[in-house]
């Protein structure tokens, strides 16, 4: 059997990971072998980071639409539960884009579900 050389595969794979390790630090886009380790580092924290980044929008909604709540008068949970209560059903990102946005309407919400 003819023996085969790789090295036109090799060499478009090491130019794949050099590319996506373009503008890293030292070593890290120059040689290889630190660059594949960067850039599958760099994969984790992406993908991490998708994660936290809907924990953290979550989070901020719900600041949000505390702090509007609490101005007229209840509570964060207890208006969470009369929403579920009265079945109606607008998720927390829209209504904290309501308290902030118009707040004659989110007043009326919550007059609503106070009643």
């Amino acid at each position: 059997m003819v023996r085969i050389k790789g090295g036109v595969r090799t060499r478009s794979k090491h130019k794949k990971v050099l590319k996506a390790a373009k503008g890293y630090w030292m070593s890290r886009h120059k040689q290889f072998k630190k660059a594949k380790e960067a850039v599958l580092h760099a994969g984790e924290y992406a993908f991490a980071g998708r994660k936290n980044k809907k924990r953290d929008f979550r989070q901020l909604w719900i600041i949000r639409l505390n702090a509007a709540i609490r101005s007229l008068g209840m509570t964060y949970s207890q208006f969470i539960f009369k929403l579920k209560e009265k079945k109606i059903e607008l998720d927390r990102k829209i209504l904290a884009k309501i308290a902030v946005e118009h707040p004659a309407i989110f007043k009326q919400i919550v007059e609503t579900i106070k009643k």
